[in-house]
């Protein structure tokens, strides 16, 4: 009797558990991943697998087109909790119908992220020109001809973290009639021009740069992420982090240019917030219902 009861409890449990995993992953399922494989870029002349999330609607052919957010590291998507967190948001209506296009990065990953317009002082992206050709005229142009895409920059966002970050800012600075929002998640704003440069000016923070010699551009609008505890450096001993430091002087002088914080610009500080998946995942669905608002029904 006793060797009965044991076994019962013990085949529930692993009823409960199995239960709980098949209706975890029905759950999941509501999000389709297509996977574009071995997508060649003539620019960069490499290849990766291009990830590309659908939202539950895709098929019931109610939309023409839908908007879609561009994601740098794509390879980390798991880390994100992409998946898990747009099925939950379109469980709840929380925000609009998008496709996901996740891009992983490579080997060359300092090389190919950074600012278009020079490398930084160590040499690093060097190969930035290439991948944003990579982006706007093969990949984007590439998805749009897929997948039922709206091919105005208004509908199009890119997003990336860390220095993935920083490559989506400088994608959303030097098109914004392709990316209409950008998204930051402790952005490598530290990033900074050589001493000898001669496309920007030397020894200066590039994307700070970039942006006091640029023009306002109605209807671009810009999300940011720091963390408290991004990293230790306080370069002026000022008690502000350098990550947080670079990113609010980086809005200041978006401010300069006429956006406004509260309206085109937002910023999130996280308390005790570090530079990993973790934190950046904890405001994934903050920085989604901002960019796709769910549309009153």
């Amino acid at each position: 009797m006793i060797l009965l009861t044991t076994l019962t409890a013990v085949l529930s449990l692993l009823f409960f558990i199995w239960r709980a995993r098949k209706q975890h992953n029905d759950f999941l399922n509501t999000v389709e991943v297509v996977t574009l494989t071995a997508v060649y870029s003539k620019h960069l002349d490499n290849q990766r697998d291009i990830q590309v999330f659908l939202p539950p609607s895709y098929h019931d052919g109610h939309e023409s087109s839908y908007k879609s957010l561009y994601i740098n590291d794509g390879q980390d998507m798991e880390a994100l909790g992409l998946r898990e967190t747009l099925a939950r948001l379109y469980q709840r209506d929380q925000i609009d119908p998008l496709i996901v296009v996740a891009v992983p990065t490579n080997a060359d990953r300092l090389q190919e992220y950074g600012t278009a317009v020079a490398p930084n002082a160590q040499n690093l992206g060097t190969k930035a020109p290439e991948y944003a050709q990579f982006i706007i005229k093969e990949l984007v142009p590439f998805v749009r001809t897929k997948f039922a895409v709206s091919d105005r920059g208004k509908d199009t966002a890119v997003l990336g973290a860390s220095l993935g970050g920083l490559s989506a800012f400088d994608l959303a600075w030097n098109f914004p009639d392709q990316f209409g929002t950008l998204g930051v998640f402790s952005g490598s704003f530290w990033w900074r021009a050589a001493a000898n440069e001669t496309q920007i000016t030397p020894g200066k923070l590039i994307a700070h740069e970039m942006v006091k010699k640029g023009e306002y551009y109605p209807g671009r609008r810009a999300w940011f992420e720091a963390g408290t505890y991004d990293e230790r450096s306080d370069r002026d001993n000022n008690g502000v982090i350098d990550a947080i430091q670079d990113t609010l002087e980086l809005i200041d002088a978006l401010e300069g240019l006429g956006y406004r914080y509260g309206v085109e610009i937002e910023y999130v500080e996280v308390v005790n917030g570090r530079h990993d998946w973790p934190t950046w995942a904890e405001v994934l669905p903050d920085f989604l219902q901002w960019a796709f608002p769910a549309r009153r029904k």
